[in-house]
């Protein structure tokens, strides 16, 4: 694909494109959105535990997709000074030579884990021949903001490459990907590492949502897609209001304002029926703008989170196609 390159895979029937594949509709359809904003501190950490509980059982998988049997699935632990944070590590098996690492970071926010997205990154590193490292990080409520996942997110990746050896990757080809409220933390680690002189070859991001200002809900993607199966209007807005606890500028959190100069290759995996697909599109635009070589592709009847749902959601497969077959082109 070229610098400026966008495409539809699985383009369809306008009447069909925009429609959710059936498995979502019925399993959301069982589901009453709750209502955030009426939620206690304490109603929203046991929502964010109850929801990780069904994702970590057997069942989840037929939504959530089974791993790649090319790949080994690991907990490892990186001690810090002041915290551990868990790690899931997926590594090729028969691996005997120094590999590419990709530092990952699940979606959700206030929910979500790393199970979660087994099915994607088993697939990265068998398909890649690649590490891949899955942040655990601590997930929002009331008393813990989107920083501290950022800040998870950055260690993370810190600790890896001053431990290359003993995890066995190569610190000359490292990618950073992210899938929703994770693709704001690997884009902000993104540049905390292009501010500190460490070399990337890329970034993959999925759904992101990059502004938590106040025009983050001002996209015409928004208005469209305001109440999906997956993401509604309401559960961004609620976002916002934890991420940004008062007194502290919401731009500093939102990569679409910072300074993108200097950032590498990335690839853009965008569901068009999503509420936030509009943040995706504005932020590429404004890494073509400065430079970056971007790669954008959509796909019609997905919704916001559909990489983690191959079980339910079939544009999950070529856009998996896509992002191992752009990390190969950069790790390799």
């Amino acid at each position: 694909m070229t610098h400026s390159a966008t495409s539809r895979p699985g383009a369809g029937a306008p009447a069909v494109k925009h429609r959710q594949p059936l498995g979502i509709r019925v399993l959301y359809g069982l589901r009453k959105e709750p209502g955030f904003f009426a939620m206690s501190p304490a109603e929203l950490i046991a929502f964010g535990q109850a929801q990780n509980r069904i994702v970590n059982s057997r069942a989840a998988r037929l939504a959530t997709g089974f791993p790649h049997r090319g790949a080994s699935i690991s907990w490892q632990d990186v001690r810090l000074p002041d915290r551990t944070i868990r790690v899931r590590v997926y590594r090729p098996v028969n691996a005997s030579t120094t590999l590419p690492l990709v530092v990952h970071v699940h979606g959700g926010g206030y929910v979500g884990t790393a199970v979660q997205c087994d099915w994607i990154n088993s697939h990265v590193a068998a398909g890649v021949r690649a590490v891949v490292v899955s942040v655990e990080h601590r997930l929002m409520d009331y008393d813990t903001p989107l920083a501290a996942a950022v800040d998870d997110g950055w260690e993370v990746y810190r600790h890896v490459l001053r431990h290359a050896d003993e995890w066995g990757i190569d610190p000359g080809r490292i990618a950073l990907a992210g899938e929703s409220a994770g693709s704001m933390v690997a884009a902000l680690s993104v540049l905390r590492a292009r501010d500190a002189g460490l070399s990337l070859r890329a970034q993959v991001l999925v759904n992101p949502c990059v502004d938590l200002t106040s025009t983050a809900l001002d996209y015409q993607s928004m208005s469209e897609y305001a109440d999906t199966p997956n993401l509604t209007r309401e559960a961004v807005d609620f976002f916002r209001h934890v991420a940004v606890p008062d007194g502290t500028d919401p731009r500093e959190l939102s990569p679409l304002y910072a300074d993108l100069n200097g950032l590498p290759p990335t690839l853009f995996v965008i569901p068009v029926l999503d509420p936030v697909a509009d943040h995706g599109r504005a932020y590429a635009e404004r890494l073509r703008a400065a430079g970056t070589t971007v790669q954008v592709n959509e796909f019609d009847r997905a919704g916001h989170a559909f990489l983690s749902l191959p079980g339910l959601v079939p544009q999950a497969r070529p856009a998996r196609d896509r992002i191992v077959e752009f990390l190969r082109e950069r790790l390799g």
